[in-house]
């Protein structure tokens, strides 16, 4: 990092929280507080839903998913733009004709209140976790970057984001996160040209697809009905649909970003506009992460891309076992460096897929031996792929423009979850159950304190979260463990009318914890839960509704 990068990052990151807090200060009741005021126009909804669904997870975990596994993720968002529409067509009208604050308020209305106080903690739990994660995304980030302890990164970039979400509400999310979608477009078409312009003169962009397509990173498309696969076309279309159906329509995060709409016409248009792009944006930042995978087919790669990796090695003595690990990676890199430059022949091919194996090989062994020191380093290195590339190989001025993309997602998102969080709180929780009635300032100064408390709530889940698996997937598990159950709630809202408050409360209970047990036991695809979850709440609901009904009778 030069003095160049440090002020395109410090600067870019001061604009969007003092732009920010300028515009939206002065809230002087729930509705500005809360809704924005109801002032949206089309694109500031669909760019804020995007911006909030895109946290830094995604500019830092996707490349690194796209890197290790290929194109197939991308086959997780086939369900979005279904439910888009339905979402239009029947969430976004009965929000808007209701003039509710929060998801959770209708289904009080509909059903009781242990209904909507119950559905409310549910989404507190599975987004208050997420939030945490959302700051611990970044934080290692400018870990990387520093060389600094993941701890005090999570509780600065923690307070950073309250400062200007307790400033503005929901106002100022929606105002930034224009800002930062910008800024996001521009980095990330700044790296694709950019790794392109870095492949030797031969390879071309097809040929550089082709080289990813002999690794299988171009398998984009999965038919299969394996359940052991987690992303074929048939998760995205039924789990997927499921998930973002819940997310979209029931998660308080996202609904607080079209029910701040002019209108209905705006917030469905805002809606088209997020289904429409959406997946061709996850597409575009998974290719660019499989770009860095044939970048490193021609550029010397590390065995493990946890920059503390090197550091741990020569602290615990293990130096020489790794060493060797790292020299027989080198000698497979040469050897496929030689093979891809040549034609691509059936021959060369089998070659080339059988050193991968051997390299994937070389880096579990690598993993096993970091595992070995017993320090704790995380073995886990997908999320570090992205920012290693951007550290080791961008210009000077462009690496704190990188960093200033991840770190603006991170603020978007973690700043929409904490706004979400906080007015779920004070109004379906704490003004809906109190005993008396306070006046408008009185609530919008509650939800400014609920916005502090879950802030310092989600740093210090950020302070003893880890990588797990990859960081966008463990995002999407916890939300699937959740929301296929109160999606189905709502649901039936919506469309069941026998059903009562004492059913649906009560199936809600029962499906929630089999759900955990089910995700616990690790029987189902984590996106098969989200329609499990669903159709499991709607059945037991309207049983128990049938039988009380037979009973009495």
């Amino acid at each position: 990092m030069q003095i160049i990068d440090w002020i395109v990052l410090t600067g870019t990151l001061l604009f969007i929280v003092l732009y920010g807090a300028y515009k939206t200060r002065g809230s002087k009741n729930v509705t500005d507080f809360v809704k924005g005021g109801n002032e949206s126009n089309w694109w500031t909804i669909g760019l804020s839903v995007m911006a909030t669904q895109a946290s830094a997870i995604t500019f830092l975990s996707t490349p690194g998913q796209a890197f290790h596994d290929g194109m197939g993720f991308v086959q997780f968002y086939f369900g979005l733009p279904i439910a888009m529409v339905i979402i239009c067509l029947v969430f976004i009208p009965i929000y808007h004709k209701l003039k509710v604050f929060t998801a959770y308020e209708f289904l009080e209305e509909r059903f009781d209140l242990k209904t909507r106080t119950l559905t409310a903690i549910l989404f507190l739990i599975q987004r208050g976790l997420a939030a945490g994660i959302t700051i611990f995304a970044p934080a290692i980030v400018l870990s990387a970057v520093l060389g600094w302890d993941l701890i005090p990164l999570n509780i600065a970039i923690g307070v950073l984001v309250i400062i200007y979400t307790v400033s503005g509400g929901t106002k100022a999310v929606s105002v930034t996160q224009k800002q930062q979608m910008a800024i996001i477009f521009f980095g990330m078409f700044v790296a694709f040209y950019l790794i392109l312009d870095f492949l030797p003169n031969e390879v071309s962009f097809v040929k550089a697809l082709e080289i990813a397509g002999v690794s299988g990173k171009m398998d984009v498309l999965d038919f299969s009905f394996d359940l052991n696969n987690r992303y074929t076309v048939w998760t995205g279309l039924l789990g997927g649909t499921f998930l973002m159906l819940s997310y979209f329509g029931t998660d308080q995060s996202q609904v607080q970003r079209y029910l701040s709409g002019k209108s209905v016409r705006e917030s469905q248009l805002g809606m088209i506009f997020n289904g429409v792009l959406k997946v061709p944006m996850q597409f575009f930042i998974l290719l660019v992460g499989v770009l860095v995978f044939v970048f490193y087919q021609f550029n010397s790669a590390p065995l493990h891309f946890n920059p503390k990796a090197a550091q741990v090695v020569k602290e615990t003595g293990v130096s020489e076992s790794y060493a060797a690990l790292e020299f027989e990676h080198q000698k497979i890199e040469e050897e496929k460096r030689e093979l891809l430059l040549k034609d691509l022949t059936a021959s060369n091919i089998s070659k080339i897929k059988e050193l991968n194996k051997k390299d994937l090989y070389l880096k579990n062994a690598a993993k096993e031996v970091l595992e070995n020191t017993g320090t704790g380093i995380e073995t886990n290195d997908k999320d570090y792929v992205f920012i290693h590339f951007i550290l080791t190989n961008l210009p000077r001025g462009l690496i704190g423009l990188l960093l200033a993309v991840i770190l603006s997602a991170a603020m978007s998102s973690t700043a929409s979850e904490l706004n979400a969080l906080a007015s779920t709180s004070a109004l379906d929780l704490y003004k809906r159950n109190g005993k008396e009635e306070k006046d408008e300032m009185y609530y919008v100064n509650a939800t400014k304190w609920f916005t502090i408390a879950w802030g310092v709530l989600a740093i210090l889940v950020a302070c003893v979260a880890n990588l797990f698996d990859n960081l966008i997937q463990l995002v999407n598990i916890i939300g699937s463990i959740f929301y296929g159950n109160v999606l189905g709630v709502f649901l039936l809202a919506f469309f069941v009318k026998l059903v009562k408050g004492n059913a649906v409360f009560t199936a809600a209970i029962v499906t929630q914890l089999t759900v955990i047990v089910i995700w616990w036991l690790d029987v189902l695809p984590y996106l098969w839960l989200n329609l499990l979850g669903c159709v499991l709440v709607m059945s037991l609901a309207i049983g128990i509704q049938i039988f009380s009904k037979k009973r009495i009778a």
